[in-house]
């Protein structure tokens, strides 16, 4: 499913036009990626929990060449199911 596919599946359940909904998809996600700068961390009941996390400098090497080279630290967004969203895939 792609974001056009999603916006039309959002308005047809929540009885709401096609732009209402991407206007809701777009500030949904512009919140979550505003809090996962700050380092936050989001919790949605059942749903899924979205975070951050650290990844440590390391060692690399690059697959074409096989030289050895660094990768620079950095942070990574995350995302962990909940129970039931869990639930619901594994049906």
């Amino acid at each position: 499913m792609n974001k056009g596919e999603l916006i039309d599946a959002m308005a047809s359940s929540a009885k709401i036009s096609k732009a209402d909904a991407g206007r809701a998809l777009e500030a949904f996600t512009e919140s979550v990626g505003k809090v996962l700068k700050k380092g936050d961390k989001i919790t949605l009941v059942g749903f899924g929990t979205f975070s951050v996390t650290k990844r440590a400098a390391r060692t690399g090497r690059n697959p074409q060449t096989g030289k050895t080279i660094q990768i620079k630290a950095k942070k990574v967004a995350k995302f962990k199911a909940g129970a039931e969203l869990a639930k619901v895939v594994n049906k």
